[in-house]
């Protein structure tokens, strides 16, 4: 009863210190310097950086695609079971301060020696049956917060792995929209190219005709033939664009590569609004920060659970069972055993052991720090990209649509004086060719531009990561709802 007594006020007294005492630095944010502002100074409208952006476009089949990559695209399964992984270390860890208790049962069938030390009595048989049956408990007391340490790593490793959950789904949501728009612009440029393929065609047919007439020249011909085949060889190489394209959207729906459907034309499409915000926010929306902060909580607590092992390791240990030799004996009160103890142990010298550990463990905070700074820079050179981007391109757009209208009417007034014989076809099929080639680019800068806006969407993170991440499979959300109540013990 005593010592049952001393054990008891052993584990009170314990349990008390353990929460008094816990090695290591407590994480503090580093200081990281933050521009009060973005290089360029945009009309924006900061609501939209929680909403579902991409609806904006005002296309449906953009909708819907983006609906079916969160529901069926395999990155996000993959960082989802991620996440269920790094929740089974976080358990595991936490598991190291808490009593652990396991049993054990063993029947054999033995013979001991007749002639050993001491003889065996000619009385006893020699042959005997052994029933054991023990119920052993142990307690690891985290006097100098090592579990601590290391369950608050295996917490940051979940909050991590869910901000790369929740990249992937930003990434997933701008890789389909970006590629879906620069698909209607390879598109648009097929349908510029086979308009102009058709137009040049004709005017090939009307100077065969006129050359065998003699009223235009070999020289003449040829040119209209190799215009007629420029505007040929156009369209196996934007066809083949749009393949690969079409391909690429289709592993990001999860599917096999095949057609993807269409929906507004690259001229139909609506403008999303530019999505606001001060450099400081995206400290707290863009998952890649958040996911490179929670590695250097993890790398920080991991200094403390490393240097804990300087000190010593302080365990209680138990054990109630029962031995019999016979079957009928083995629950009564006389086959009972148990016993408890209490231990200590520690380090005296280690040879530079655990030195060695300190020394990486605080290496890899100060790697998981100059990542973690990397990243923030990182994220402020994409938005800044980003937004001077989506204004430049715009700009672009006008500027190339201004171009096309003045090659249209040029290549009109040229086709008029060349029917009146006042030039030669030669200025013809420089203003065509002109035409031709600004229309392709026109095409581009379209896309350019709306690609620029959904890189600012990217770059600034928000809230619609958190919508879109809610759209997929509630296997893949209920993630979370796990974590919480690991870290609870429910």
């Amino acid at each position: 009863m005593r010592t049952l007594t001393l054990a008891a006020i052993l584990a009170a007294t314990t349990v008390g210190l353990a929460g008094c005492f816990t090695v290591g630095p407590n994480y503090a944010r580093p200081e990281v310097p933050v521009p009060a502002t973005w290089r360029i100074d945009l009309p924006q409208a900061e609501e939209v950086v929680n909403t579902t952006w991409w609806e904006q476009f005002d296309d449906p089949v953009l909708n819907d695609l983006i609906q079916t990559a969160l529901r069926d695209n395999l990155d996000v399964r993959v960082a989802a079971a991620r996440v269920d992984q790094f929740i089974g270390v976080l358990r595991t860890a936490r598991s190291q301060g808490l009593p652990q208790v396991g049993y054990g049962a063993n029947v054999s069938r033995n013979r001991t020696s007749e002639v050993g030390m001491p003889p065996l009595s000619p009385a006893l048989d020699p042959v005997f049956n052994l029933y054991q049956g023990m119920l052993q408990a142990s307690w690891q007391i985290d006097l100098f917060g090592r579990v601590r340490r290391l369950t608050e790593a295996a917490q940051a490793q979940v909050y991590a792995s869910e901000q790369a959950q929740r990249g992937v789904v930003l990434s997933l949501v701008t890789g389909v929209a970006t590629s879906y728009i620069t698909l209607r612009g390879l598109d648009r440029q097929l349908e510029v190219s086979q308009a102009t393929l058709k137009n040049f065609g004709e005017t090939l047919r009307i100077f065969e005709l006129r050359y065998r007439d003699g009223l235009v020249s070999e020289t003449e011909l040829s040119q209209v033939r190799s215009q007629y085949k420029l505007a040929e060889s156009t369209i196996p190489a934007v066809e083949q664009q749009i393949a690969v394209v079409e391909n690429g959207i289709s592993i990001l729906l999860g599917h096999n590569p095949g057609p993807i459907p269409r929906g507004k034309s690259i001229s139909e499409l609506a403008i999303p609004a530019i999505p606001a915000g001060l450099p400081s926010t995206l400290l707290e929306r863009r998952p890649d920060i958040l996911q490179a902060e929670q590695n250097l909580i993890a790398a920080n607590a991991n200094v403390g659970a490393t240097r804990a092992l300087y000190y010593p390791t302080i365990s209680l240990t138990g054990a109630l069972g029962s031995v019999s030799t016979a079957f009928g004996d083995f629950l009564s009160a006389s086959a009972a055993l148990w016993s408890i103890a209490a231990g200590v142990t520690g380090p005296i010298f280690t040879s530079g052991a655990i030195a060695g550990q300190v020394q990486s463990a605080e290496a890899q905070k100060s790697q998981a720090e100059l990542i973690y700074r990397q990243t923030i820079l990182g994220a402020f050179n994409d938005t800044n990209n980003a937004l001077v981007g989506s204004q430049n391109t715009a700009e672009q757009v006008a500027s190339q649509q201004g171009r096309v209208d003045a090659l249209r009417e040029y290549a009109r007034l040229s086709n008029l004086k060349f029917e009146d014989g006042l030039i030669g076809y030669f200025e013809v099929l420089v203003s065509e060719n002109d035409l031709f080639s600004a229309e392709l680019s026109l095409a581009s800068f379209q896309a350019a531009r709306f690609n620029q806006v959904i890189s600012v969407y990217q770059a600034m993170g928000g809230g619609w990561v958190d919508i879109a991440d809610s759209l997929t499979p509630v296997a893949l959300s209920q993630n979370r709802k796990d974590n919480a109540n690991a870290v609870q013990g429910r």
